[in-house]
């Protein structure tokens, strides 16, 4: 672990390189940094207008921050100069690394710098709004404030772009990590997120180099009440080894990483504004929000629209008790239907007690609320007569404790004037409807949360896949109800095996990934007598023929390179891959976990008494599970796929298995 401290917080700062080194200088003079700025040109006698040293060895005192805007050859040379020196930390700003194929170059820069911190290399720097340190060598949208919230990001381009939001979110550090050939992902948002003016972490992450670093900085930032948000880009191609599995082909490295972020209890957004708006409600309220959602609106087309989008989301809007119903027909009359979402309809419009009485009422109920609400734009129109409702939104939520949220249908309809103004009286406006309410969603999914590290990764392994018999051998002897059956190598010798077997049987041909695909399953065989040889098959397996299935499910466990083990539950059969309904989660699992899992499954009802049928036994189905995952305590197997497990209203049974074990 490197000390951050002085590369985040400086007190001194020294520029290397002229062009984009003089921008860092000018930014730092733009954003009021109280502390020296030291440029070192070996040539200019001022850059930036400030004046030059001729080298390192020339400053007054080693800085806390450099940032080093020289080639790559010579930035290893400046990084070791530095370290040697005393310095607090680097920004190494050129490209050209091991992106680039210079990867032994990258490897010297470590090297080079020893115990001195490195942010990069290939790294547009760090913005501290809050001190007003700029190690940054480009234009930005931010400026300075007391607190607010951090901004990480593998993308400089895409945070530069988040700097300039007019949302009215206070952003206290922009911090990029370049290659990160030194400080990694959670190394750096552990250091951003232990300053306390920092509220909350946003993250644009491309790939996550450490998960039970990370998993463990999102435990500490829960303790501290701090939410952390992640937008996951980057999506990486199925293993070659993985490719014989439904499961490989099912939970890709998208669900994978999904199932982390949930179980490290870090919120997950697909875009970048949702992202802004996710942290907005971190920022002002804390990690999470309650579930139990009230809408308010003056129209019923804002009602139904936001009933509407909000089943999309997944934002439920429990209907108000039957207290609050008196109370608000008492103060809307009769015309008005109580509801949630509830239309106010325009009544009390412009009449601040009732629209207050009204507000509070409704969110009192509730553990949050939406008020739909759409100023008219001011360079155009008199916005004024939406003064009484917007202060009536305030009041609400300083009366209740509740988080309120104006919430714009289009983002352009809430200027960002008004949003800060918002923002200062400790309400959130959000803008835009469907971004809002994913928003909302998103900090829900938090709530309660307790972050936990996944088990330890290692690389992929290129090993066997075990056949069918031996697989199931592995199963019985783990606990996992499988079929009786026999194998063999010939069909003969197979055939006289199965005598001791209940029929109907079934006959299998070994040696195939899919048996069904390669018309290596035969069905309901009463005897194998006139039963033609598979071409290709490595043995035979004949096993009696599960019966009293009321579904069919797929269970998968995969090792993973960065998240450690996977494990994929859906609906099975031949048809699991048209389906494609699963729910992935990263071990380790619980019992709660796994039948949590299953309810998220669209056809879930198939598996709990639909329409009258037969309930599958799903805590049966939940003990062969949690035996799957001990057997992957073994550190020789890398798959366990079971297509199909029959789950019966009693008990469940595996009747087909790939396992690969080296």
């Amino acid at each position: 672990m490197f000390d951050l401290n002085r590369l985040l917080r400086p007190r001194s700062i020294a520029v290397l390189g002229s062009g984009w080194a003089e921008n860092v200088i000018v930014q730092c003079h733009k954003m009021g940094f109280s502390g020296p700025v030291w440029p070192v040109h070996p040539t200019r006698d001022r850059v930036g207008g400030v004046p030059a040293f001729r080298a390192l060895a020339d400053l007054p005192a080693p800085p806390d921050a450099t940032f080093v805007g020289v080639n790559r050859h010579a930035t290893v040379q400046v990084v070791r100069e530095l370290a040697t020196m005393g310095a607090g930390g680097a920004i190494c700003f050129a490209s050209g690394w091991e992106e680039a194929g210079e990867a032994g170059l990258q490897a010297d820069l470590v090297v080079a710098a020893g115990e001195m911190p490195v942010l990069g290399p290939n790294c547009y720097g760090v913005i501290n709004y809050l001190d007003g340190a700029l190690l940054w060598p480009d234009q930005h949208g931010g400026r300075r404030v007391e607190r607010g919230v951090a901004l990480l990001s593998q993308s400089s381009n895409i945070v530069i772009n988040l700097t300039m939001q007019a949302r009215g979110l206070p952003v206290a550090y922009v911090a990029c990590l370049g290659n990160a050939a030194q400080v990694g992902l959670a190394e750096l948002a552990g250091a951003l997120l232990a300053d306390d003016r920092v509220t909350a972490l946003g993250m644009y992450v491309e790939g996550i180099d450490d998960a039970p670093a990370l998993a463990r900085l999102a435990a500490e930032a829960a303790l501290a009440g701090k939410g952390i948000v992640c937008l996951k880009s980057g999506k990486t191609e199925l293993s070659r080894v993985a490719a014989a599995s439904h499961t490989a082909s099912l939970a890709g490295e998208a669900a994978v990483s999904s199932a982390f972020l949930r179980k490290a209890g870090i919120a997950e957004v697909a875009t970048l504004p949702e992202l802004l708006e996710t942290l907005k409600i971190f920022h002002a309220h804390g990690r999470g929000l309650g579930v139990r959602l009230c809408s308010l609106s003056c129209s019923g087309g804002e009602a139904g629209l936001v009933a509407d989008l909000g089943l999309a989301a997944g934002v439920d809007f429990p209907p108000p008790s039957q207290a609050q119903r008196t109370r608000l027909g008492e103060i809307l009359g009769p015309i008005v239907t109580i509801a949630n979402p509830l239309d106010y309809h325009t009544f009390i419009w412009g009449d601040g007690p009732r629209t207050t009485d009204v507000f509070t009422t409704m969110l009192e109920g509730y553990d949050a609320g939406m008020f739909i609400i759409d100023p008219p734009r001011p360079d155009r129109c008199d916005p004024s007569s939406f003064q009484p409702a917007l202060d009536a939104i305030v009041a609400a939520a300083r009366a209740t404790g509740k988080p309120a949220f104006p919430v714009a249908s289009l983002p352009e309809n809430f200027d960002e004037a008004l949003a800060e103004r918002m923002m200062a009286q400790g309400v959130v406006p959000l803008m835009g409807l469907e971004v809002a309410l994913v928003a909302i969603r998103a900090a829900q999914e938090v709530m309660g949360s307790v972050p936990e590290v996944p088990l330890a990764a290692r690389p992929p392994r290129e090993v066997p896949i075990l056949s069918e018999a031996a697989a199931k051998d592995l199963l019985r002897s783990a606990g996992v109800p499988v079929p009786e059956g026999v194998t063999a190598m010939t069909l003969a010798e197979v055939a006289v095996l199965s005598r001791r077997l209940t029929a109907p049987l079934v006959l299998k041909g070994l040696g195939f990934a899919h048996k069904t695909e390669a018309g290596a399953v035969r069905l309901n065989l009463n005897t194998l007598d006139g039963q033609a040889d598979m071409p290709g098959a490595a043995g035979y397996l004949v096993e009696e023929m599960a019966s009293g299935a009321v579904a069919e499910v797929l269970v998968g466990l995969r090792r993973d390179p960065v998240y450690g083990v996977s494990l994929t539950l859906g609906m099975g059969g031949v048809t699991a891959e048209l389906l494609a309904d699963t729910v992935t989660l990263v071990l380790p699992v619980s019992r709660t976990d796994v039948l949590g899992a299953l309810r998220r499954l669209r056809l879930f009802a198939l598996l709990d008494g639909y329409r009258g049928r037969t309930r599958a036994d799903l805590a049966g189905f939940a003990d062969l599970v949690l035996r799957l995952c001990d057997l992957m305590g073994d550190a020789s197997i890398e798959e366990i796929e079971l297509n199909p497990v029959l789950l019966r209203a009693q008990g469940a049974v595996a009747v087909d298995a790939l396992i690969r074990k080296g």
